[in-house]
């Protein structure tokens, strides 16, 4: 890289600014998924930032709580996307993907979060695009005939929840325990398939029916 390519540095204030921010930002995702109704005071407490500086840079807590949803999005929509590049055998490509996804933990906000606030146009279009990534990948590894044939894209919402419920109170323990039981997971969504599956997958419309409110 050149000396002309590379990114100037932020300014002292610009840099205690973007500090700031991912402080907010991880305070915020620590205090809203362990309590959904906490006020937005308990992320500055959290952050040990002051409230001023707090919403210096969200006007409000819907504010916050949708730059928390919208980074999540863009987080997975970044593992699908790699995913998709993935050129690797197809299984291999698909249980690396579901592995990268469980640990990015997503899923977390989703389940503390869904049909709390009003989610923006964008947001709702970077669903759309996560969704729309996930099929072409799903159905992509499924044409490949290593994913059972009774098991649809949406099927992956609710494995991808239900392990993020796993919560031990250690950080480390719970990320062991949920790969545990993906691993579980990933050994009854391959084929060759024992035994059809009870009952109809989840659809797209009752994935998206839980973020309104």
């Amino acid at each position: 890289m050149s000396p002309s390519s590379t990114p100037a540095p932020l300014s002292g204030r610009r840099a205690q600014a973007a500090r700031n921010d991912e402080l907010i930002l991880q305070a915020a995702r620590r205090v809203f998924i362990a309590d959904p109704g906490a006020p937005i005071s308990a992320v500055a407490k959290e952050a040990g930032v002051g409230i001023s500086a707090l919403y210096n840079r969200y006007e409000s807590k819907e504010d916050l709580l949708r730059r928390l949803c919208g980074e999540g999005l863009h987080r997975f929509i970044a593992e699908v996307e790699a995913a998709l590049a993935d050129e690797r055998e197809p299984w291999t490509a698909f249980s690396e993907f579901m592995r990268r996804a469980v640990e990015a933990d997503t899923n977390s906000l989703t389940l503390a979060l869904a049909g709390t606030f009003t989610p923006t146009e964008d947001l709702y279009r970077d669903a759309d695009r996560a969704n729309e990534l996930q099929v072409k990948f799903f159905e992509r590894t499924k044409a490949a005939g290593v994913i059972r044939d009774d098991v649809v894209v949406h099927d992956l919402s609710v494995f991808f929840e239900q392990l993020a419920a796993i919560h031990t109170g250690d950080e480390a323990r719970t990320r062991e325990l949920r790969q545990r039981y993906l691993g579980l997971i990933l050994d009854g969504l391959r084929t060759p398939s024992p035994t059809p599956l009870p009952g109809g997958p989840p659809t797209w419309e009752e994935i998206a029916a839980r973020w309104s409110t």
